[in-house]
């Protein structure tokens, strides 16, 4: 099978088991844990929601400033993990590549989608910041609603999405006794792709 083949079977993979996540009802089945590290090689991994998936990655949106957006421009690698318990017998995907940040023009076009609270919150928010109270985040975001009142609110400039070009993805189906079912699709350094099973 050539390497585009075995690209497109993993994220036709993806796509019936996003599917199925749905049917089953998980909570969200856009969130996703998303695993950086700085130069200082520390890890921190938080929860953020898929946007966007094609073949040219899986893309999600935060402040360039915060703590993940700081270590992605740092240090350009990521590992995202989706877990369905409620499909099958408990699925995992696991995805590693690289990162870069979304063209400007698709940045925009996602952020005139989000409703305007959440376009204000990104105006409020100094993400990951010291917060001295609650009630200082309140009035930064009062002053973003008196700011853009009557207009559009655009799209802060240190506000974008990052896109994460798989290099290795994992599919793990849960078994009874731990006998899990482990297939990996993985690139070599030239781009070419291989597809094997691992060990639970």
């Amino acid at each position: 099978m050539d390497t585009p083949a075995l690209l497109d079977e993993a994220l036709a993979t993806f796509d019936r088991l996003f599917r199925e996540a749905v049917r089953a009802g998980e909570p969200d089945p856009t969130a996703m844990t998303v695993a950086t590290a700085g130069l200082d090689a520390r890890p921190s991994a938080r929860t953020v929601l898929l946007k966007a998936h094609d073949a040219r990655g899986f893309v999600f949106y935060t402040h360039l400033d915060g703590r993940k957006g700081r270590e992605l421009q740092a240090n350009p690698q990521a590992a995202l993990l989706f877990h369905w318990p409620r499909v099958r017998a408990g699925v995992q995907v696991r995805i590693e590549g690289g990162v870069g940040t979304v063209s400007d023009a698709e940045a925009d076009a996602y952020f005139a989608s989000r409703p305007r609270g959440s376009q204000l919150g990104a105006w409020a928010s100094r993400q990951s910041e010291t917060l001295e109270s609650r009630e200082a985040f309140e009035r930064r975001y009062a002053q973003a609603e008196r700011e853009f009142d009557g207009r559009e609110v655009p799209r802060p400039p240190r506000w974008t999405g990052f896109r994460v070009r798989p290099e290795r993805i994992e599919f793990w189906y849960g078994a009874q006794f731990r006998l899990h079912e482990r297939w990996l699709y993985e690139a070599d350094a030239a781009g070419e792709w291989s597809k094997r099973m691992l060990y639970p």
